[in-house]
């Protein structure tokens, strides 16, 4: 866009502004201090790019100094600085204002504190105020709108004698209002004062050139790309901004002017399209308010239905427990009756006595044969007392302990639908992600599903979720950053009913994008000992087969050799990874990465090379590696073989054969910083880093591969070519 085109619109927007369409009014809030919730006074720019009151800057770094002065080392007080705010003593702001105002040595000074408007800790560095730029553009708005909002009040004359008269313009180099003849006496023709730059009244008086806080003499001249901010040549030659990427001042005022521009026509615009989403978004609010209520007074009525169910059990069991008491009381009763009796023998006793003295037999016989039978009876009761009925009440107890759980457990219904499951088998990461799920449930197939993930920072912070629509069971996701970990999780749906999510993932990116190659048919590779498959990315070693057949004795001498074979595409520079399959009845395979020449050394002459039991990676042990540990070697190779992963020798690590020798990983990694001249090798099913050493980068890199004996070598494919293929299978 041309200047002169670039103008226009602008102006055009300006224009769009002084008529109306967009009140002033409309932006107060954005001219509020997040932090006093008044209109900004000289506004300084955070690093965050948020801003705020000078006065406020100053406040939050004493509070929180004198927060930290207060808890000393405890680290646990109950008021943070991020809810509490106090408001410091005007002394204490002017003292830390004051040129080389310092603190003791010994306490240290507060730089880094929360930011009223995002909250992102905000660190300002050695410099601290000093180092922030102050908001000219955010202040001479708030200023135009200090003006609009007292349209009546008029600006006087700074220099008229009382009284003042109404000023006609301002002087922005003298910082001064003035009257017209006022402004003559002090600005006389023919003088210096005479060519300061006038506007029309104002009382915001900025200086008409933005110097750099850094170095203060010096004025901002150019952008820096990398940091988003402007900054002088110096900070450009030998300051902060050496090594950025920086442009002239005119270049990012057009492009961002250009950017700005488009996009305030762009909202102007869209105007009627938010008016109308508003609109729609209302109806949504009210929508929501209905169903909420509706869903209040269901989950109501499911609750009292759940208390009448408990209410009536509670009647029935307290009736059955009323019932059992009144029968045992009952028992009781009538066995206390009985005992009561016993009370009355003393008679009874007394009446038998006299009943012996009868002396006529027959008398005798007719009375006491009853008698007999009623003091028999007394006594066989107060030989054997047993109360008639148990007090204990343990039968009826009521066992709550299932309905507790699955009342414990009561969450909203979710129709029926099953959570998908991720088969963290059949996902994994490479070039990109591929994540597979399945639906447990046979009968009410998911119309679609929405696969969620999402980058976990180092400081474990967890970013928005991204979503992704798939009809299928199985998606791929591209753009991942490297060295880095995701969390993905599924959920289904049919028509308007969704699912729960299932269970998160998380993988871990490689440390450097993939790698592609193939493996060399034609650079070194024997056809005698080794068998390629026509895709290029599997060998397999016959040397097994040779062997065999040449041992016509009993007894046979034969010299077996590594065959080696290497990728199609060298490496000159960045960061690159590639990962591979070692078949588990390999029974050796060396893998790594190796220089152009040492390659030439090696392809040239194999049957004369060293024997692989003396070779220093070779992971076998013997006195020659001890004497190998040249850093600064072209060649890198670890062995692998028997189902194990050896650990080449060196002077830093333990050297016992417990801590060199692994089990063999179901995929092997390996990871070439050519730059830095470094090459690890990962275990892939958890991304872990097994070894790691440097290497001479000084020509071009290859893929190596050395196999021994029987053993075959598969090389990862890209997940997105793997995708295809198990979509072409389904």
């Amino acid at each position: 866009m041309s200047e002169s085109g670039e103008i226009s619109e602008f102006g055009y927007i300006m224009e769009l502004l002084a008529k109306g369409k967009v009140s002033i009014k409309n932006i107060e809030k954005e001219l509020i201090c997040p932090a006093c919730k008044e209109l900004f006074t000289h506004p300084l720019i955070l690093p965050c790019q948020h801003s705020i009151c000078h006065k406020c800057v100053k406040e939050l770094l004493l509070t929180l100094d004198d927060s930290f002065n207060d808890v000393g080392s405890d680290t646990s007080n109950q008021s943070s600085p991020r809810l509490r705010l106090l408001s410091p003593s005007m002394d204490k702001i002017d003292r830390i204002n004051r040129p080389g105002w310092k603190r003791n040595s010994l306490t240290p000074r507060t730089t880094t504190f929360p930011c009223p408007g995002c909250e992102h800790d905000v660190d300002l560095g050695e410099r601290g105020i000093n180092g922030l730029f102050r908001n000219f553009t955010l202040e001479t708005i708030v200023e135009r709108y200090r003006q609009a909002a007292r349209a009546a009040t008029a600006i006087m004359c700074d220099l008229c004698k009382p009284p003042p008269q109404e000023s006609t313009k301002s002087c922005m180099d003298c910082s001064a209002s003035y009257c017209n003849e006022c402004f003559k006496i002090y600005h006389p023709w023919g003088t210096v004062k005479a060519q300061h730059e006038y506007v029309g009244p104002t009382t915001n008086f900025r200086p008409k050139i933005l110097m750099c806080p850094e170095h203060e003499t010096e004025r901002i001249n150019m952008y820096c790309e990398l940091c988003k901010r402007p900054v002088c040549h110096l900070c450009k030659l030998g300051g902060n901004h050496s090594n950025h990427r920086v442009t002239t001042m005119s270049t990012a005022y057009k492009t961002l002017k250009e950017k700005l521009s488009k996009d305030i026509d762009y909202l102007i615009g869209k105007e009627s399209q938010v008016k109308s989403q508003i609109s729609e978004l209302n109806l949504l609010m009210k929508e929501t308010e209905c169903n909420g209520e509706r869903a209040k007074e269901e989950a109501i009525t499911h609750f009292e239905k759940l208390f009448e169910i408990l209410e009536e059990r509670k009647s029935s069991v307290l009736k059955a427990i009323d019932a059992s008491k009144k029968l045992r009381l009952d028992k009781f009763q009538t066995q206390m009756e009985e005992y009561q009796g016993l009370l009355e023998n003393n008679g009874l006793v007394g009446y038998a006595q006299e009943v012996l003295k009868e002396t006529d037999q027959s008398c005798f016989v007719q009375t006491a044969k009853q008698l007999h039978l009623r003091i028999q009876k007394a006594t066989e009761s107060l030989k054997s007392f047993r109360p008639a009925a148990q007090t204990s009440f343990e039968d009826y107890v009521v066992n709550t302990t299932k309905q507790t759980e699955v009342l414990g457990e009561l969450s909203f219904f979710s129709s029926g639908m099953d959570v998908p499951e991720i088969n963290e088998e059949k996902s994994k990461v490479y070039n990109n992600a591929l994540i597979n799920w399945h639906h447990p449930g046979k009968n009410d197939k998911a119309d679609s599903y929405v696969l969620e993930y999402r980058k976990i920072n180092r400081d474990e912070e967890m970013l928005s979720w991204n979503e992704i629509e798939v009809c299928g069971t199985s998606k791929v996701v591209c753009d991942l950053e490297s060295n880095s970990y995701y969390v993905f999780r599924v959920r289904a749906y049919k028509g308007s009913i969704c699912s729960p999510c299932s269970r998160e993932l998380i993988l871990h990116t490689p440390p450097a994008p993939v790698f592609s190659f193939l493996f060399d048919e034609k650079c070194g590779y024997n056809n005698e000992h080794l068998l390629l498959n026509l895709k290029r990315d599997r060998v397999e070693s016959r040397a097994g087969f040779n062997l065999l057949l040449s041992a016509e004795r009993v007894q046979v001498g034969y010299y077996t050799s590594l065959d080696y074979i290497i990728g199609d595409v060298g490496i000159t520079k960045g960061k690159h990874f590639w990962a591979f399959r070692v078949e588990p009845y390999s029974y050796l395979v060396k893998a790594g990465v190796a220089s152009s020449d040492k390659l030439q050394e090696w392809l040239r002459s194999p049957r004369d090379a060293v024997s692989p039991r003396y070779e220093q990676d070779s992971g076998h042990d013997s006195g020659s590696e001890d004497t190998c540990y040249d850093s600064s070697q072209p060649f890198t190779l670890v062995t692998i073989g028997m189902k194990k992963f050896f650990i080449p020798k060196s002077p830093t690590s333990s050297n016992e054969p417990e801590n060199r020798v692994f089990p063999m990983p179901t995929s092997i990694g390996i990871f070439l910083d050519y730059d830095k001249g470094k090459v690890g090798f990962y275990d892939m099913d958890h991304m872990k880093c097994l070894y790691e050493r440097q290497v001479d980068c000084s020509n071009t890199m290859y893929p190596a591969f050395a196999l021994m004996g029987s053993g075959g070598i598969q090389l990862e494919e890209p997940i997105t070519a793997k995708y295809l293929e198990y979509q072409e299978d389904m």
